[in-house]
């Protein structure tokens, strides 16, 4: 089973976008990714209803279902999901409802 951990980087609650550290743990690999998230595209999609981490746990998850932990870049903006995965932005919503 993966288990998904959400560390937040950013220290100054004014900082744009912020900065989150997310690893990845299943059996005995894990793998960590440094992800961005900008307040704009954050209350885009979630309406400011679930928390920022709620929000890149279910962006992760909907990376592991399309590709192994692995795959995944270990840095990107939340946003950059969108080119690779068109469904994306109407799939996210409803994970998070």
């Amino acid at each position: 089973m993966k288990q998904i951990e959400i560390y937040t980087l950013s220290t100054d609650q004014n900082e744009n976008p912020k900065k989150f550290l997310v690893t990845i743990s299943e059996d005995s690999s894990k793998t960590s990714h440094q992800v961005t998230l900008s307040d704009e595209y954050y209350q885009r999609l979630t309406g400011g209803l679930r928390s920022r981490e709620d929000f890149i746990k279910a962006s992760f998850e909907f990376l592991l279902e399309r590709e192994g932990k692995e795959e995944i870049i270990a840095s990107f903006d939340i946003a950059e999901i969108q080119k690779y995965f068109p469904e994306y932005e109407k799939v996210i919503p409803m994970q998070l409802s």
